[in-house]
């Protein structure tokens, strides 16, 4: 598969995830397999104005390349500026926007899963991106649209590829679906047959090898990109190598082989974070997905979700059945799921899809990663 001048294969790429795809992560999913790994989203007015956060979130691991950095705003000239910024300092290889994120502190400015209702915005806020970019590929990743009501994804495809965009990414799910009921594989198909000169990534609902072998079967794309389904399992990606060369081998570690990948992944955090105590806690949510359908006791599950320094996860993980197999039938959902009653938009927002306006407050308080 070609971004742009890159080739990547196989045709995988990790979804961003807020809190969880940082260096450490990142790390342990590239051991595992080859692929685009995308760092978390970051905010366009925090990159140029040089947030300390938000630089510290876009620092990535020693021989970590091509180096993907995803970028989430509302106001074109500001994504120009952040998108030169990249280019020109050389921060990363790859630039992917967002038009995804379905949280109503995004929906609620016009970011996001909102923006591509505006057409003529999505349009300003890519052509500034692209034409900023220089060498480096810009792709978007979006979803159908705010609801059923208003599907935004062919307009959105047509206007990427005319303003230059190297992939287009589609999580076959509106705003308002968040990540409960089905992903619409079917729309990824309708995606690819709109916009066949660049490549098609299909996400939504891969939790093993062989759905995503099934997904470019039915559906055409080109790669796929695996958000939840990877979460407390960074071997899904020597998986998905394996399948797209052929190799029916799937990795099923003991619960002894988890544990050891689950203090690599603490230690690391330790190394990316300021303190020990805060990168132990921002573990804590990483252990019922690396522990999920593994027998381990309440007690013991509690240990790990409560401790405060490496010493204490360390001491929790050697009590495991470091013996015990991979458990049968965990190819299954991972992560938050549900449907939201509605999506939070700014007033007026459904008024005029061809509006270009930037909503005054788009980024008025957002001033973080």
């Amino acid at each position: 598969m070609k971004i742009g001048p890159m080739g990547v294969w196989p045709p995988v790429v990790l979804a961003p995830m807020a809190g969880i795809t940082n260096a450490p992560f990142r790390v342990l999913c590239r051991e595992q397999g080859a692929g685009l790994f995308v760092c978390e989203m970051i905010t366009t007015r925090a990159l140029v104005e040089r947030n300390p956060k938000t630089l510290r979130m876009i620092r990535f691991a020693d021989g970590e390349r091509p180096r993907s950095i995803q970028l989430y705003g509302v106001d074109p000239e500001t994504v120009g500026r952040a998108v030169k910024m990249i280019a020109e300092e050389d921060l990363a290889d790859h630039v992917d926007l967002n038009f995804g994120c379905p949280v109503p502190k995004v929906t609620r400015r016009g970011g996001g899963s909102a923006l591509p209702y505006k057409r003529n915005l999505l349009r300003r806020i890519l052509r500034e991106a692209v034409r900023n970019a220089g060498p480096l590929p810009v792709t978007m990743k979006m979803r159908k649209g705010i609801d059923d009501d208003h599907l935004t994804y062919l307009d959105a495809g047509r206007i990427a590829v005319e303003e230059g965009v190297a992939a287009i990414a589609l999580h076959a799910r509106t705003a308002k679906q968040h990540y409960g009921g089905q992903a619409d594989w079917a729309a990824i198909a309708r995606l690819k047959e709109a916009v066949p000169e660049v490549p098609v990534l299909g996400n939504g609902d891969i939790w093993s090898a062989d759905d995503a072998l099934r997904m470019v079967a039915e559906t055409g794309c080109d790669g796929v990109v695996v958000g939840r389904g990877c979460l407390g399992r960074p071997w899904l990606f020597r998986d998905l190598e394996n399948a797209f060369n052929g190799d029916p081998a799937r990795v099923r570690p003991s619960l002894g082989e988890v544990a050891d990948v689950m203090e690599r992944h603490a230690e690391g955090l330790a190394g990316c974070f300021d303190t020990e105590r805060y990168a132990v806690a921002d573990f804590r949510k990483h252990v019922g997905w690396y522990l999920k359908g593994f027998t381990v006791g309440s007690e013991l599950r509690r240990a790990m979700t409560t401790a405060e320094s490496l010493d204490e996860l360390r001491t929790a993980l050697a009590k495991l059945d470091r013996d015990q197999p991979w458990p049968p039938n965990t190819d299954t959902p991972r992560g938050k799921s549900g449907e939201r009653d509605r999506v939070h938009l700014p007033d007026g927002w459904l008024d005029d899809p061809w509006d270009s306006h930037v909503p005054d407050d788009a980024e008025s308080d957002i001033s973080g990663g």
